[in-house]
């Protein structure tokens, strides 16, 4: 589906609703203030200013009111991975991305999330852009409307279980890219038959390498993958999912911290160590072990803290 988007000034807003107004339709839609149908054009004008126009006829119906700002982004030198189509910003696709792996407490979570052509401007109306860009409280507050109005899928492996795994010798690659192949299983089933154009991962690890993890899964998402580093700032659906995946990380330290009786610190750093140091002394180890990822070298400069505190 052909499509653009333009950014239009109150008074270019006004004449437009003005030139549509006999092709008016109504659009319950969170942000969309106009919406007229053509027969071969949509025309979606939300409250930010952004007028998102589709079908065949959209490059002409947009032509008549200036120049697009909603050309797909493109790749930063600094992006590394698989070449993408063209206008893939555009283009439905399934995207998949995962938090907490470098954070002593906590989970990893992993979300994929499926972002058809038709829904992506309403997606950046909610507030979506590269998930870098936006703190825990803001993606506190749009994950919700996210989940309601996306097909999704996001999974949390608890620290106990990702500790009986790591210590089978699972590694971190190997525990995402089982995670990421689980949850992009999950959307899709709930497509049902619908696939997406393409499916994005936000690129941990080679193709090859990637799918040597899960060789002996029984059921393997292939089909139209592409792989890319900063896949969040490459298509809205990876940075939903990055939204989504962050918000159930939040979740699980929300719950852990009840646990501990203080609120958990994110990282690796010294103020994570010192905070393990007193839940240690407080709790013991088999609750410290509970909450965090064992192997990480935290956990024996927490034990050292506390010694010193005995």
């Amino acid at each position: 589906m052909s499509q653009s988007v333009l950014l239009l000034d109150k008074v270019k807003m006004e004449k437009l609703m003005l030139h549509y107004a006999s092709f008016k339709v109504v659009r319950n839609a969170p942000g969309v203030v106009f919406a007229a149908k053509l027969p071969d054009a949509a025309i979606t004008a939300y409250k930010s200013g952004k007028v998102l126009f589709q079908g065949g006829g959209a490059f002409r119906e947009a032509a008549l009111w200036g120049s697009a700002d909603g050309q797909p982004l493109a790749k930063q030198p600094n992006v590394k991975g698989e070449t993408l189509p063209d206008r893939f910003s555009e283009l439905s696709v399934l995207g998949s991305d995962e938090t907490g792996t470098g954070d002593f407490f906590g989970p990893v979570t992993v979300a994929a999330c499926f972002v058809k052509a038709e829904q992506i401007e309403l997606v950046r109306e909610l507030g979506v852009k590269d998930s870098k860009q936006l703190n825990d409280d803001l993606m506190r507050k749009i994950a919700p409307d996210l989940q309601a109005t996306l097909i999704h899928s996001v999974l949390t492996l608890t620290n106990e279980k990702y500790n009986e795994v790591q210590a089978k010798g699972w590694s971190q690659g190997k525990i995402k890219a089982l995670l990421h192949n689980q949850a992009l299983k999950h959307v899709l089933r709930k497509m049902n038959g619908e696939k997406p154009d393409y499916i994005l991962i936000d690129q941990f690890a080679e193709r090859g390498i990637y799918y040597n993890h899960i060789k002996s899964e029984p059921e393997i998402v292939r089909e139209n993958v592409l792989f890319s580093t900063k896949a969040e700032g490459l298509h809205v659906a990876v940075a939903a999912a990055s939204i989504i995946a962050r918000v159930a990380f939040l979740e699980e330290m929300d719950r852990l911290s009840a646990i501990a009786g203080v609120t958990l610190p994110k990282g690796a750093g010294k103020i994570v160590d010192e905070a393990a140091a007193k839940i240690l002394l407080k709790n013991g180890e088999a609750t410290l072990k509970s909450m965090t990822k064992w192997h990480f070298a935290n956990a024996e400069k927490a034990k050292k803290i506390a010694a010193k505190k005995r």
